[in-house]
């Protein structure tokens, strides 16, 4: 590939068609719903925990993945070739065209979608963990058995790749949902933390996307909010990394409030509007 010049207007113009977010939230807080705040038509879910139940009445395309492999896949259809991926590997030349060749239905389908949703990254990690144990790299190569640190960092590395991959993809928005757990230590302290398998995935996510959000139950308390994840009655967005409620956050954009509706399409409007001034 090339060397080439990017003026400011056209990085301007390619900051305001794409950004890259990962939304976590508890258990049945309703992260697949949402879903229904995005244009359907406009939009690709792709679903790894068979979860669209909940939102079945939704009008948009799917696609079901219930392997790491087949989420490479994907991954390498929605983000074309990376042009320094080594030969016969993943998001390489040959890979993208023996998928095109495959599945050019698939090909057309995502041509005409900016906005991927990616429900669940928590269960991506653990295909990935299900495939990295049965590869050589996570088998002792002296006494032939399992190596659970080949195989944490064979699932580090690879989905760490197949997140950056995702996040090149030109002109589209990937969203990342996943789930937010809470620590409890023994001196009974509460933390909150993204759950997916393996340290350096969820260490490097932050790094890896615009915009992390955490997405939980509200209770209103004068004009500001109590977060009461088990019995509030308003589900917001937490955007900023100092919030009072120790909540992951990270508002790349600087246009995005303390918390937001949780609207992702009024979301979106509002991370891509152009500056004032």
């Amino acid at each position: 590939m090339a060397l080439r010049i990017i003026t400011a207007d056209q990085r301007l113009a390619e900051a305001h068609a794409k950004t890259t977010m990962a939304i976590f939230g508890p258990s049945g807080v309703g992260k697949t719903s949402l879903l229904k705040t995005l244009p359907p038509a406009e939009t690709l879910c792709i679903d790894l925990e068979a979860g669209m139940k909940s939102v079945q009445d939704w009008p948009g395309d799917s696609i079901p993945v219930r392997s790491f492999c087949d989420a490479l896949d994907v991954g390498c259809l929605i983000g074309g070739v990376n042009p320094a991926a080594d030969e016969k590997t993943f998001f390489c030349e040959s890979h993208y065209r023996h998928l095109v060749d495959t599945y050019p239905d698939l090909v057309r389908m995502i041509a005409g979608k900016r906005i991927i949703f990616v429900d669940s990254i928590t269960d991506l990690t653990r295909l990935a963990m299900a495939w990295a144990k049965t590869r050589p790299e996570a088998q002792s190569e002296r006494t032939g058995k399992p190596d659970t640190r080949g195989a944490y960092g064979l699932l580090a590395r690879e989905t760490i790749g197949l997140l950056k991959h995702l996040q090149h993809a030109p002109g589209r928005t990937v969203i990342f949902v996943g789930i937010l757990e809470r620590i409890t230590d023994e001196f009974n302290r509460v933390t909150w933390q993204p759950q997916m398998e393996g340290g350096k995935a969820a260490r490097e996510l932050p790094g890896i996307v615009d915009q992390v959000i955490s997405m939980s139950r509200f209770t209103a308390d004068g004009d500001a909010w109590r977060h009461e994840p088990d019995r509030g009655e308003v589900r917001r967005f937490v955007c900023q990394a100092a919030n009072p409620f120790g909540l992951p956050g990270k508002d790349r954009s600087g246009r995005l409030d303390l918390t937001e509706p949780p609207d992702l399409s009024a979301l979106i409007r509002k991370i891509n509007q152009t500056s004032k001034g």
